[in-house]
């Protein structure tokens, strides 16, 4: 005979067999005995009931999460799988205009793979805090601690009402506080005038050396909060990413880059215009989703469009922000490495990354070249090899034209900085819609209808016209005007 497990029991089952066997003492047993057997009996019963729910609980979420786990190890499996197939794929023979479809498809598998691993993650972990809490209350209720009794002080003769002040006006400095009030207010109108939209762009160019013609521009976000006063980003963007807008900055500002790639187009020169997000877009895959389908919105001004990116980040990606940037990269999108505190680079891994621009401070180039241990070649050699890999190197921050001759002794292409032109803001013409063209067949007709009318006159052909007399000149004549 299967022996029967307690556990497998439904929690129903417990509290009915403590009724029946309470019931049962009842009818069976006389007087007082009885009733006080058939309350225990259906007391346990109760007991057991909740006691199986409990653990029913349990077992459940346990299982729950033990399915998860399994979800996100073949989910990891699958990612390493594709790619695999996507490093295979590349070693295929090939051309680029044939493989570049299949190359965005996977990178676009590999970046779902790891929104819904980041999903699963996000469930886990609510379930996780979910058990907290409760653990947490059910301590509560079991070890509830006594509530200290408040002393009342009463006059028989006056009883006023006294209104609390506010704890935090008599425990803090009156310095304290009010810094604490206007920085709460600061925050508010910032909040504010982002949710308004009310974001500047001003551009600052990148030219080349030492022609100093202008390459592109990098667009530098500002926000209006009035007339008066235009914050800097050192200003509000801490502000900003503790609010949670910074994908919310960051889609304002990739718009406005856009429209001014699409201006940038229509110009002759190949010029682009960089942009940057901030530090919560690039932690977030599903944000860099969000803004990978305003790219495909506007896919016709990607290739005048670079998005710039902190080392620090490039280097921490996680497997769906790469597959991600390696969508945008096989659309046209190019990537630029700033906040550079290592020179040491691999051309090759970042030409396949989409890195086609790599920003230094000029300031970290001279101290390299100085003595610094940040680079394995010499810093005059780092600009050729970045090249050979299709990538150039911008000197940044460049202040004066001492630094400017010190960039072209290390071979140095691009630079940018207050030297050659501080950032100004953009012509509001720039984000206007472009004008429609005119139709062909109404141009046809309107030259047709200005055209004048023909004449009615016969014009002598060329061919048939008489030629013109010539003058004949004595040979005498031309000798004596030479001789003369």
């Amino acid at each position: 005979m299967a022996r029967i497990r307690l556990s497998a029991l439904s929690p129903a089952a417990s509290g009915v067999a403590g009724f029946s066997l309470g019931a049962a003492a009842i009818l069976l047993l006389p007087g007082n005995l009885a009733n006080a057997i058939g309350l225990l009996s259906a007391g346990l019963g109760l007991a057991g009931a909740a006691a199986l729910a409990r653990r029913g609980r349990v077992q459940e979420r346990e299982q729950l999460l033990a399915a998860i786990g399994e979800v996100k190890v073949r989910l990891a499996t699958n990612a390493i799988r594709v790619d695999t197939m996507a490093k295979r794929f590349d070693q295929l023979p090939m051309a680029e205009a044939d493989a570049a479809p299949a190359k965005a498809m996977l990178h676009e598998l590999t970046a779902e793979v790891g929104l819904l691993g980041d999903l699963l993650q996000q469930v886990a972990t609510t379930l996780g805090e979910h058990d907290d809490q409760l653990s947490r209350i059910e301590g509560r209720l079991a070890n509830p601690q006594p509530q200290p009794a408040r002393l009342v002080a009463f006059t028989p003769e006056r009883a006023e009402p006294r209104i609390p002040e506010p704890l935090t006006a008599s425990r803090q400095d009156p310095t304290e506080a009010a810094r604490l009030r206007a920085a709460e207010e600061r925050a508010a109108l910032i909040s504010e005038a982002l949710a308004k939209g009310q974001v500047e762009v001003h551009l600052q160019p990148i030219v080349s050396l030492p022609q100093r013609r202008t390459r592109g521009y990098e667009a530098l976000v500002r926000l209006r909060l009035d007339e008066k006063t235009l914050l800097l980003p050192s200003e509000f963007l801490t502000t900003v990413e503790e609010r949670g807008f910074g994908p919310t900055l960051d889609a304002l500002v990739l718009t406005r880059a856009l429209a001014i790639a699409r201006h940038l187009g229509s110009k002759p020169g190949e010029l682009f215009v960089s942009c940057n997000f901030s530090a919560a877009t690039w932690g977030s895959s599903r944000a860099l989703a969000a803004l990978s389908r305003i790219l495909e919105k506007y896919h016709d001004h990607i290739g005048n469009l670079v998005i710039e990116m902190p080392q620090r980040v490039f280097r921490t990606l996680e497997p769906a922000s790469l597959g991600l940037l390696g969508a945008m990269s096989a659309g046209g999108v190019r990537f630029a490495l700033d906040h550079v505190s290592d020179l040491r680079f691999d051309p090759v891994s970042l030409h396949d990354r989409g890195v086609r621009f790599v920003k230094a401070s000029a300031a970290l180039l001279l101290a390299e070249a100085r003595g610094g241990k940040l680079a394995d070649i010499a810093i005059g050699d780092l600009a050729t090899q970045l090249a050979r890999g299709s990538i150039q190197l911008v000197a940044e921050e460049v202040e004066d034209d001492p630094m400017v001759a010190d960039m072209l002794d290390l071979g140095i292409a691009y630079g940018q900085g207050v030297v050659f032109s501080p950032p100004r803001p953009v012509r509001p013409e720039v984000f206007a819609e472009p004008q429609p063209e005119a139709a062909p067949a109404a141009a046809s007709t309107l030259a047709v209808t200005l055209a004048p009318a023909a004449s009615a006159e016969v014009v002598e052909h060329p061919a048939l016209a008489q030629p013109p007399a010539v003058k004949r000149v004595p040979f005498r004549d031309i000798l004596r005007r030479a001789t003369a």
